[in-house]
Formats: structure tokens, C-alpha cells, sequence
């Protein structure tokens, strides 16, 4: 009958635990009234209790902190710290002692040892402590897998390892929307949404725009001189609470002169959103390049550069469009025609040339009109014509003015 020799126990002991902020001690207030049969008695010993905070004891947050209790919750964009810690349990000295810390994620294996040097010897009762740092950049399973290898005092080279598994999970809900506005201008909307169970301070949330485009913020208002957050002087977001961010986007003066550029897909930028939690642990996401489908204009576009608001009734007014030949590889010959509608009529000549605009080029055009009607009209009528491909490109509702009475605007 063979016999198994019994397993050999090792003489070095391995400790892992994952290193966070504490948190507030919480207490149950148990209270009643003083015509009721405990009298003061449960007020008296929440006063007594050091938990509790000097006169505000019914008050379920204390004064005090409480360790971590179990390894907890690790979010993306987190830095997740650990504490390692080999100890000699033995009476006898173990040289070459080599201590290896691997994180394996859904894609990569990493090294977070600071040092992959052994140690000469470790003495009974002696110990070798590490602490590992690493930023979280993907969620699903992660396994932390410490590995431990040693020589005796006779000479066995001895080894062994544990495996530790914890979730990554996401922390924001991010959406995104593009609108397009007429002069070129992109204006994105960003919707955070907190999807963790404790309230974040919402630190930075800014567009890193691509080479091709300015960005401006526009989530302050300016009040008595001073640039204020439209969210308020707190920058708490609650779970499942949403948060919406708006950005302006404009193309740099070389793209926007160059109007075959700006076409199909094209790279916005990146979100950088920084938050805080409990007291202060700091987490970091970005979003990958957003991207959106530049609008289609066609073989020529026709933009308006200025117009006013409010307009005279009969009394005519100036617009300034821009004609942009969107080709890359033709040269237009343009012919510009003015029609009168109900309310819009036209001052100038139609059907004057405009002569060659070549590809990807522009030309700026003042144009004189008047309304005949009050009200919120709507600028159209006019015709562009290529006289080498005899082609018409027509251009209606380019725009909206508001037509009031002079007299109204004399006693206004």
C-alpha cells in the first residue's frame, strides 16, 4: 500500500490587503420621549456614547472612523492600492527570497512588484512589506496573483502563490450628442450620470478638443464679475443623479477657410472627467476620440455671416452670405438669382455673375432686402447656377428675422 508523504507546511506566511480611506462611523439612534416609560434613559446613553457627536446625538453621523470591514468596491478610472506582506514564521533563517505581484485583467497581465530583486534572508519572525499602486483602466475580473518564492537552510527551493479575484466596475454613465449649427459651429452635450451608491464631487469635467476645432465651455455664467458654475457652489452629483454638460466647438481659421476638409467622419475630441469620493479618493476617466458625421452641403454651400435680429416693416436691411464651392476638383462659374416670395422681396439685380470660384474657395456677398409682412419670416428665394453643368441649386429657409412696426420700435 503506498503512502502519500504528508504535505510540507511552508515557513513564510503571505498577507495581502487592499489599502482605503476609512469612512465615518454611523450609529441607529434609539430615542423616545420623556413621558414614555424609559424616560430619559436612551437619550442619556446616546449621550454617553463617544460615537455620537456633543449635541447632535440623534444624528445618525459620528465623529469617529472605522476601518475597512471587506475589500469593498473598485470603479474604473480608481487607483487600486494594496498592502503585501511576507512574514517568517519560522525559527530558522530564509535566504533568496523573491516576491512577485501580477494583476491579470481581461486582456493583459501586469507587473506591480516595485522591486523583482530577491532578498539576501529573512530572519524568524521578520518581515518584507510592499505596497503596489495601479490605476484602473478596464472593468470585468481582475485577479491579483502573488507569488512567493524562497531557499531554506537546506537548501530546497520552496514556492507558492495565492490568487485574489475582485470586480472592476463602471462608475459613470456617459452619453453624448452632437448638434450642428449653420456657421460651422458643433455644440456637444454630455450627460453624466453617477451610477455608484455614494455621492461624488465632481472635481473637472472638460473637452480636449482635436487639432481641428477651439472649444469653448459653456456651463458658468458671469455674475457681479465673477465666472459662477450654472451646477451651483457644490459640485455634488448623487447616485443615479445626471449631470449635462455643454461644449462649443469651432473649426480653427485654417480648417474653416478650407471647406472640403470638414467632411464625413471627423474627431471632436475627448472628455476628462476627474471626481472624488469618500474623503477624497480621486478617480479619472476619459472617453475615447468622439466622433460625428460632419453634415452634407452638397457641390456649393451658401452660409450666412451676419444678418440682424429685428427689422423695420418696408424698410430694407443687410445680410452677408458666403458662397463655398465644396468640390475638391472643379472650378464653378456662378450666376446669382434673387426670388421674391410673400413676405421677402429682394433689392438688386438678379441674375448678375459671380464669376469662377475655384475648389474648396469662398466669396462673401452683401445682399439687400426688405419684408412687406410682420412677424417671424423666413429669408428665401435665392438661386445659384453653375453655367458649366447647367445645374440649379436653390436655398430657401436660410434664415428667420423678426419683423415689427417702425412706430413700435420708434415708442419702444
Amino acid at each position: 500500500m503506498e503512502v502519500n508523504p504528508p504535505k510540507q507546511e511552508h515557513l513564510l506566511a503571505l498577507k495581502v490587503m487592499r489599502l482605503t480611506k476609512p469612512t465615518l462611523f454611523t450609529n441607529i439612534p434609539v430615542t423616545c420621549e420623556e413621558k414614555d416609560l424609559p424616560g430619559d434613559l436612551f437619550n442619556q446613553l446616546m449621550r454617553d456614547d463617544p460615537s455620537t457627536v456633543n449635541g447632535a446625538e440623534i444624528l445618525m453621523l459620528g465623529e469617529m472612523l472605522t476601518l475597512p470591514q471587506n475589500f469593498g468596491n473598485i470603479f474604473l478610472g480608481e487607483t487600486f492600492s494594496s498592502y503585501i506582506s511576507v512574514h517568517n514564521d519560522s525559527n530558522q533563517v530564509v535566504k533568496d527570497i523573491l516576491v512577485k505581484a501580477d494583476l491579470q485583467t481581461s486582456s493583459q497581465r501586469l507587473n506591480l512588484s516595485a522591486s523583482n530583486a530577491a532578498v539576501a534572508e529573512l530572519k524568524p519572525d521578520c518581515c518584507i512589506d510592499d505596497v503596489i499602486h495601479h490605476e484602473v483602466k478596464e472593468i470585468g475580473t481582475h485577479i491579483l496573483v502573488c507569488a512567493v518564492s524562497y531557499t531554506t537552510q537546506g537548501g530546497e527551493k520552496m514556492y507558492f502563490r495565492k490568487f485574489f479575484k475582485f470586480q472592476v466596475l463602471k462608475p459613470l454613465d456617459v452619453k453624448t450628442k452632437f448638434y450642428n449649427a449653420e456657421t460651422d459651429e458643433v455644440f456637444l452635450e454630455a450627460q453624466i450620470q453617477n451610477i455608484t451608491t455614494s455621492p461624488m464631487f465632481m472635481e473637472k469635467v472638460s473637452l480636449e478638443p482635436s487639432i481641428m476645432y477651439n472649444v469653448t465651455e459653456l456651463n458658468s455664467v458671469t455674475q457681479a464679475g465673477e465666472c459662477v458654475s450654472t451646477f451651483g457652489s457644490r459640485g455634488y452629483l448623487q447616485p443615479m443623479d445626471t449631470r449635462q454638460y455643454l461644449y462649443c466647438l469651432k473649426p480653427k481659421k485654417e480648417f474653416a477657410e478650407k471647406a472640403g476638409i470638414i467632411k464625413g467622419v471627423t474627431v471632436i475630441g475627448k472628455l476628462d472627467i476627474v471626481w472624488k469620493t469618500n474623503l477624497g479618493e480621486r478617480g479619472r476617466l476619459q472617453t475615447s476620440q468622439l466622433q460625428r458625421m460632419a453634415p452634407g452641403y452638397g457641390d456649393v454651400r451658401l452660409s450666412l455671416e451676419a444678418i440682424p435680429d429685428t427689422v423695420n416693416l418696408e424698410e430694407p436691411f443687410h445680410i452677408t452670405c458666403k458662397i463655398t464651392n465644396c468640390s475638391s476638383e472643379r472650378t464653378m462659374d456662378l450666376v446669382l438669382e434673387m426670388c421674391n416670395t410673400n413676405s421677402i422681396h429682394w433689392c438688386g439685380i438678379s441674375g448678375r455673375q459671380l464669376g469662377k470660384l475655384h475648389p474648396s474657395s469662398s466669396l462673401c456677398l452683401a445682399l439687400t432686402l426688405l419684408s412687406s409682412v410682420q412677424g417671424l419670416q423666413s429669408v428665401s428665394g435665392l438661386r445659384l447656377t453653375d453655367t458649366f453643368l447647367k445645374r440649379t441649386y436653390e436655398y430657401d429657409d436660410i434664415a428667420q428675422v423678426c419683423v415689427v412696426s417702425s412706430a413700435v420700435k420708434v415708442e419702444a
